[in-house]
């Protein structure tokens, strides 16, 4: 029998390309999403490229009896990966009680649930920004959590405790916690992609969109943070690489490989690139000039932060494989293929 897993927000950027990944190793898929910052057309491209069609039910995870029927139609699921969840870092900072009551609310009842119809493993969508500002780098999974420099931060840490309280009181369920750092880029096939509704909050689609001539000019937020170009540092990853790093957690915690009930790993390439680097690797690799200004700083970034990722190459058994220039090449090629432009 093929294992069943509930991906949550799975037609978002991350989620899709995870559907992706598990599909090709044979897995059964069920999607849940609201569509809220993603489009019903991913469905179509995740059937392009693997031949097969998701189990997909629009669902609002924040309406608990939803969330119960769901559950009780599907009381058979082997794991649950949760990445369903607000991500805008500024957003959060102007409508935080949006992104906790989101967030959290939608994280309980996944869980409420897990426990009630015993579905043991869960995976979940962290990310660095539960470091806060970092005191040294590369960071390290045993970094002191710092407070989170935006509400969006912070419904991770909050979201991290939560799992951890959560696991320590249910000896059937075990957790993985992924925090990674900045996913770009798109499938190779250039039918999924990173498509956010609006005006984008990510450095890449905001470098594509403005590419395609969506967008009037590429905003890049201060230029005089203590970096060696004076734009913030961050640690860009291959979507493609981190959907592999989710599969890497599930069957960690499938075939009963680990050593706690509740494991942290960073998921990142242990690389930092300035938002300058990035536009003029992306310039480069596409033989394309962009638009750009510089404009004051965003409130909520970091200035630099990089993971140390010895433990999920070592322990986890991945590492990132792509490159920088792969990513903006692929991400520019889903911008041409979702615009039609030749």
């Amino acid at each position: 029998m093929n294992k069943k897993i509930l991906i949550t927000g799975g037609t978002g950027y991350i989620g899709s390309h995870t559907a992706v990944e598990l599909i090709q190793k044979g897995y059964e898929v069920f999607i849940i999403d609201n569509f809220s910052n993603s489009h019903s057309s991913v469905l179509n491209g995740i059937k392009a490229i693997t031949g097969i069609e998701p189990h997909f039910t629009k669902l609002d995870l924040n309406q608990s009896d939803e969330v119960k029927k769901y559950f009780e139609t599907h009381h058979d699921l082997d794991a649950v990966i949760h990445f369903a969840a607000l991500k805008a870092v500024g957003e959060s900072t102007a409508n935080p009680l949006l992104y906790y009551k989101n967030n959290i609310i939608s994280l309980l009842n996944v869980l409420e649930n897990m426990i009630e119809f015993q579905i043991p493993h869960l995976v979940f969508s962290s990310s660095c920004t539960v470091y806060g500002e970092p005191e040294k780098l590369p960071i390290k999974e045993n970094a002191p959590i710092k407070p989170a420099v935006s509400p969006y931060g912070n419904t991770k840490q909050i979201a991290e405790e939560i799992i951890n309280d959560t696991i320590r009181s249910n000896e059937h369920l075990k957790a993985c916690l992924l925090r990674y750092f900045n996913p770009i880029g798109a499938h190779p096939s250039g039918l999924i992609g990173e498509l956010p509704i609006g005006i984008p909050n990510n450095l890449v689609p905001y470098i594509t969109q403005t590419a395609a001539g969506i967008r009037d000019v590429l905003r890049v937020y201060g230029d005089d943070y203590d970096t060696p170009d004076g734009t913030c540092i961050r640690d860009y990853i291959h979507v493609v690489d981190l959907a592999k790093a989710h599969i890497a957690a599930l069957e960690r915690l499938i075939d009963k490989a680990y050593e706690s009930d509740c494991e942290i790993f960073n998921i990142g390439t242990g690389r930092g690139n300035s938002v300058l680097e990035v536009i003029e690797a992306f310039q480069k690799v596409n033989n394309i000039k962009l638009n750009y200004i510089i404009d004051d700083r965003r409130e909520g970034d970091v200035e630099k932060v990089w993971a140390d990722t010895t433990k999920a190459n070592k322990v986890l058994g991945w590492k990132a494989e792509l490159t920088i220039e792969d990513a903006l090449r692929d991400a520019w090629n889903w911008e041409k293929n979702y615009r039609g432009i030749h």
